[in-house]
């Protein structure tokens, strides 16, 4: 008996919301919907130091705003829940157990310092860094007395040590790894918490997922999988594993490149439409070749051995065309009004504004110069305007590390973006008042406008990263840009002042 067609989408709630997440979705979505199947969205919060429900939030709201719609999911319940992950700690718990039991997992007690030690004399002999079984030989008793006398351990999957793994890939056919190159992954960690690869199966499998159909980067991963659908005796899903959107230079798409959170595109007054309709163009053709198409249209075609494996371009300026096609010939001038009044020039959109501007405005006319930049998607900046006072090179450095500094807040305010600008200031040695105008300029084009950190918080991370390497860009075509040697130093210099990156 043929299985009902059931697939997901699993996105982890630890920052924007990600154009890659809207990709997979919509493609998950085509191929339930053709199949006259159900899609679930399952938010993967393993990672409780990075996992926010602001973030969550924000994914629900962004694939919303896509027009992508799932059956079963946090929001909606279903019969197969609970659909967060944290809440399915003693489920994942019991077929932890159950793998030591069967001693198709071990208890590894080894220290972070030791796994540093391994890996970096690996990597010195040019070998794979992975773990190197150490903790497999403890006996059962050993293993109790460590962890009777309280010693941290994880859970380490129990890995074939010769021959190799073939599973079949609906788009790519027979695929065949060496179980020597795949790692003795961690199950369960220290705080008790799963990892993805373990949660995943097992939520998949409770889940009754037919199909999984995710990005090309976790083929890799997929003996691991397959090892554990054989340890608990499962039938696993059919696995589809699909190519991953790339920056026009082929590398694997970015925030450091390209604008990637939904959120951006949203802001920046782009359609839902046409965003979809793009996302659907990066893997697929429809048999027709029209270029134009909903997502019902898409689904009603879907055909998954259609699907290129090519590395799709995810092209700004193609997208942008898109978009002012649907603006011209999918809505009326009436229909145009509405979406601009929904987009921004709403009152509760402005209402944020004014509190700001009311203190500088003397007629409704100077507003537009005065917050014209909130409603733009990146200001025009002028390269003398830029550095003001600052050393050109002292520039390029201050932005970067602005932007490394502000992708470590998780909750985006006012008053945490100020800490971030405090901290710069006093980091590098310098009074915040001469550091602000380069800031005041690459955010809205002007040394004059509204206070800074409030501008920040209501333009949104998405578009103040942009605009920061937007500015940084501008530095580069002028020469005063960070070579790799430069970049190198600095993320050096960094790490010791700051921390380290968030990547």
């Amino acid at each position: 008996m043929t299985r009902p067609v059931r697939t997901r989408i699993a996105p982890s709630p630890t920052g924007a919301p990600h154009v890659g997440t809207a990709y997979m979705a919509l493609f998950n979505l085509a191929f339930a919907q053709k199949n006259q199947g159900k899609m679930v969205l399952r938010i993967e919060d393993t990672d409780q130091e990075r996992s926010t429900e602001e973030s969550e939030n924000a994914i629900l709201q962004s694939l919303q705003w896509l027009g992508i719609k799932w059956d079963e999911g946090p929001d909606r319940g279903g019969d197969f829940g609970p659909y967060r992950q944290s809440e399915r700690k003693d489920i994942h718990s019991e077929h932890v157990q159950l793998l030591l039991n069967q001693e198709n997992a071990y208890p590894c007690f080894c220290t972070a310092e030791r796994l540093n030690e391994v890996r970096a004399k690996q990597m010195q002999a040019k070998e794979t860094p992975r773990y190197d079984g150490h903790c497999l030989s403890l006996s059962r008793e050993e293993a109790q007395r460590k962890m009777d006398a309280g010693e941290k351990y994880v859970v380490r999957l129990k890995i074939p040590s010769e021959g190799q793994c073939t599973f079949n890939d609906e788009l790519r056919g027979e695929v065949t790894i060496d179980w020597k190159q795949i790692d003795h992954q961690v199950l369960q960690k220290s705080d008790g918490f799963p990892t993805y690869h373990l949660a995943n199966v097992v939520d998949d499998h409770l889940m009754e997922i037919s199909h999984v159909i995710r990005g090309e980067e976790w083929i890799s991963s997929t003996p691991k999988h397959i090892l554990l659908y054989e340890y608990f005796k499962w039938d696993p899903p059919v696995f589809a594993h699909l190519p991953l959107l790339r920056n026009p230079d082929k590398s694997k798409l970015s925030k450091r490149k390209n604008p990637t959170g939904i959120n951006y595109y949203r802001d920046a007054g782009y359609l839902p439409e046409a965003m979809s309709n793009y996302l659907g163009m990066m893997g697929y053709t429809l048999p027709d070749q029209r270029e134009i198409f909903s997502i019902d249209e898409l689904s009603e075609s879907f055909d998954i051995s259609r699907m290129s494996l090519g590395g799709p371009i995810f092209d700004l300026a193609k997208l942008k065309w898109l978009n002012g096609r649907y603006l011209r010939e999918k809505l009326t001038g009436e229909e145009v009004v509405k979406r601009l009044l929904e987009w921004k020039l709403n009152p509760e959109f402005l209402e944020k504004i004014l509190p700001h501007a009311l203190q500088r405005l003397e007629n409704f006319s100077d507003f537009i110069p005065l917050a014209g930049f909130l409603f733009d998607e990146h200001p025009t900046l002028h390269f003398s305007s830029l550095i003001g006072k600052i050393e050109p090179s002292d520039a390029s450095k201050l932005l970067k590390v602005c932007e490394w500094e502000l992708e470590k807040i998780n909750s985006w305010d006012r008053d945490n973006i100020a800490q971030v600008f405090q901290n710069i200031a006093e980091k590098e040695e310098k009074k915040l008042k001469e550091i602000l105008p380069l800031f005041f300029q690459a955010i809205s084009g002007s040394n004059v406008s509204l206070p800074i950190f409030d501008s920040m918080n209501i333009l949104g991370v998405d578009l103040v990263r942009i605009r920061l390497r937007r500015a940084l860009e501008l530095l580069a075509s002028e020469g005063a840009g960070l070579s790799k040697k430069g970049l190198k130093s600095l993320e050096k210099q960094y790490r010791i002042q700051y921390g380290d990156r968030i990547n």
